[in-house]
């Protein structure tokens, strides 16, 4: 059993396309199994709310007159700052973006109640934003500073562009030290006071396709409420880890580039995040739709949380110290029921993504598929699988004094 993409966007534009969400294809694999399912369903949709760094956006702001030349200059909005350094009208606001005034870390744990990812889930939610630029002046832009409100709807562009989202599975973060640490896994109790995890697990996109048979670049997808595209593999993709025998990463492996227009998204589904004691981000919704081509691409869609294991990483040593070493796996079955037992002891869990969230995301998805407001898209070129041999290589340290 074969189908291409354009035999279901047809059957999309007739009305007749079959669409689940990852949560239940479960149930129908199990009563009807794979190749009955692979006939009858068309579309499997995926979702997943949570944090995701590595994500921002870029704006044409337009000229002021007289013209400022913002490229080598500073610009903030709402006091955080902004990256420059592209041309006379064109800034990149990153998640992680702080306030210069914001005390960081300096009374630890520092709160980090403000910065870039706020600043984009008010702008969506069509806010009015400070803008102060300083310029060096040039003959053509002669302007040194500027002082004004911008809005969403009266910028030319507003694009949210995350380098790295939609982690294809993660660490499980425990604490052995004996003081509480704060990290980007969240706060962590000491001597194993609790475990942190990050994914919608069976409903998580890339664990739906796990060796990317249909997510490539030029995929369409749910991206903040919008329309969004996968525009290149994320920074990090690292295909080449120990894998289960249903293909899931046992561990971090692939992420994605993703890129959409900020003008339809909604504040829903971009929120500043506030993490204490580490810094800001922005929790962002994904949701990627699974054509089903084939029966294997359906049974990689069948995948439950009793599946798919995350190795438990301790975040006060082996994690900032780059060690190898883990505590050992756990099925996110396990994770979501609320303990695990780690070393004798039992310890709670808690997930730093919202399942309900990701799967109001993959059945919103849904929707807009079998209302035909929503076709699929063949990607241009296939995100690089395990054949590809890419493995995300350390830092290789070299002292200044070569």
């Amino acid at each position: 059993m074969t189908k291409t993409i354009e035999e279901i966007n047809e059957k999309i534009r007739e009305g007749k396309a079959v669409v689940v969400t990852a949560e239940e294809i479960i149930d129908l694999v199990k009563q009807k199994g794979v190749a009955k399912a692979a006939q009858e369903v068309d579309v499997v949709t995926t979702g997943t709310f949570g944090p995701m760094c590595s994500s921002g956006a870029y704006f044409n702001i337009g000229h002021s007159t007289p013209r400022i030349k913002l490229g080598g200059g500073r610009a903030y909005l709402n006091d955080v700052l902004a990256y420059t350094g592209l041309a006379a009208a064109d800034i990149y606001l990153g998640a992680s973006a702080l306030p210069d005034d914001d005390p960081r870390n300096r009374i630890h744990p520092g709160e980090f109640n403000y910065g870039g990812g706020h600043v984009i889930e008010e702008l969506v939610a069509g806010k009015d934003i400070r803008l102060v630029a300083t310029g060096y002046g040039t003959d053509c832009y002669p302007r040194k500073r500027l002082e004004t409100w911008i809005n969403l709807k009266d910028i030319n562009e507003a694009v949210l562009f995350n380098i790295r989202n939609a982690c294809q599975n993660y660490n499980v973060a425990v604490n052995l030290s004996d003081k509480t640490i704060y990290t980007y896994m969240g706060i962590l109790k000491p001597h194993l006071g609790n475990a942190n995890y990050c994914s919608a697990g069976q409903l998580s996109p890339l664990l739906n396709d796990p060796y990317y048979r249909t997510i490539g670049i030029g995929t369409k997808i749910f991206l903040g409420g919008g329309i969004g595209f996968v525009a290149w593999q994320g920074t990090q993709h690292n295909p080449n880890v120990p894998r289960s025998e249903n293909g899931v990463p046992r561990g971090s492996s692939g992420t994605v580039t993703v890129i959409g227009d900020l003008k339809r998204m909604k504040p829903r589904w971009l929120v500043g995040t506030s993490m204490l004691g580490y810094g800001c981000n922005i929790t962002v919704g994904i949701g990627i739709p699974i054509p089903i081509l084939s029966e294997e691409i359906l049974q990689y869609t069948a995948v439950t949380d009793a599946g798919i294991f995350a190795p438990i990483v301790d975040y006060s040593e082996s994690y900032p110290q780059m060690k190898s070493d883990i505590l050992g796996e756990v099925s996110y079955a396990q994770l979501k029921s609320g303990r695990i037992v780690i070393q004798g002891k039992e310890v709670p869990t808690a997930s730093l993504s919202s399942y309900s969230r990701a799967v109001e995301i993959a059945t919103t998805l849904k929707e807009w598929i079998l209302s035909g407001k929503f076709l699929l898209t063949e990607p241009v070129a296939p995100l690089p699988g395990v054949e590809s041999g890419v493995t995300v290589k350390p830092l290789k340290e070299r002292p200044l004094e070569e």
